[in-house]
């Protein structure tokens, strides 16, 4: 189609002398200057419209940038989420080991501390049985001490003994039944003491005294005996009874050794705290046993 040339006439507008505005006066000018415009280019006019494609072009570009920016920002909350996701996973296993390595800990500890209680216990019983031993250690100690001690008397009563029961004579010993000062009856020795009043003592420190001279109280076994001690209650300064080793227990009369007395002996309604004398003239009597008396020891005789 060929082009066309278009020619506009010239326009010119006549007001009336009305005063008009400067709004006015600008739009008839921008009107006047499209006309110019028109009339001097017209084939630039016609030309115009190939530009309205490149609009559009930019248009689309502005929506891909978009689109792509949008993806870009999904896909790096993408990244984010994983990374986040893979963060919390890895700290839940940590959380799960550390919970696994607490529990352990925790049962070790538990095992630790019960292993302490029982060193703890075991360190108090070994505190206890030495604190045992070292009381027995001491006690020994003690009683080696008695033995040694007892050994030292034993060996001087036993040469004691001798020198009593077989004295020196002539560079030579002469062995007796009794010793010195000790008279004999049938298989025994017997000695009385007759103490001033002042020296007198009760029953038990009577016994005191015939045990330090390796004997005791004398003791009875039958009738002949019986005379025979009734003799040796020799009065003195007008005391008259003597210690035996009778005393009465549980309502029963008992040598010192625990036997009974026989009935035959003597029938005396036991009293407890009474201990027996003899008397040379009035026989046995019962008395308390707290009263000081003199008495009579007795021993085994020497066999010759």
């Amino acid at each position: 189609m060929a082009e066309e040339e278009v020619n506009y006439a010239s326009v010119v507008f006549k007001t009336k002398k009305n005063p008009r505005s400067e709004v006015q006066k600008e739009e008839e000018e921008t009107v006047y200057d499209e006309v110019k415009v028109r009339n001097e280019a017209p084939e630039q006019t016609a030309d115009t419209s190939q530009f309205l494609p490149d609009k559009k072009a930019d248009n689309n570009s502005c929506c891909c940038k978009v689109v792509v920016c949008s993806l870009v920002s999904l896909c790096v909350v993408l990244v984010i989420a994983i990374v986040l996701i893979y963060q919390n996973e890895n700290l839940k296993r940590n959380v799960d080991n550390l919970t696994v390595k607490v529990g352990n800990l925790t049962r070790t500890y538990a095992v630790a501390e019960s292993k302490i209680a029982n060193l703890t216990a075991e360190k108090q019983n070994l505190t206890t049985r030495n604190q045992e031993l070292e009381t027995e250690k001491n006690n020994l100690t003690e009683q080696i001490k008695d033995l040694e001690m007892k050994n030292a008397v034993s060996v001087t009563q036993a040469q004691k003994l001798i020198d009593a029961y077989c004295p020196k004579e002539n560079e030579g010993r002469q062995c007796k039944a009794c010793e010195t000062g000790w008279g004999v009856f049938q298989s025994s020795c017997y000695a009385y003491n007759n103490a001033e009043p002042s020296k007198q003592r009760t029953w038990e420190e009577a016994r005191e005294d015939c045990k330090g001279k390796i004997s005791d109280l004398v003791t009875v076994a039958d009738e002949k005996e019986k005379n025979h001690v009734s003799g040796l209650s020799v009065p003195s300064q007008g005391l008259t009874e003597y210690w035996i080793g009778l005393r009465a227990e549980g309502g029963k009369w008992k040598w010192f050794d625990g036997t009974n007395l026989a009935d035959s002996l003597w029938k005396q309604t036991p009293v407890d705290g009474h201990c027996a004398v003899s008397d040379q003239k009035e026989g046995w009597k019962s008395v308390s046993c707290g009263e000081r008396k003199r008495w009579i020891c007795e021993k085994a005789a020497l066999s010759l």
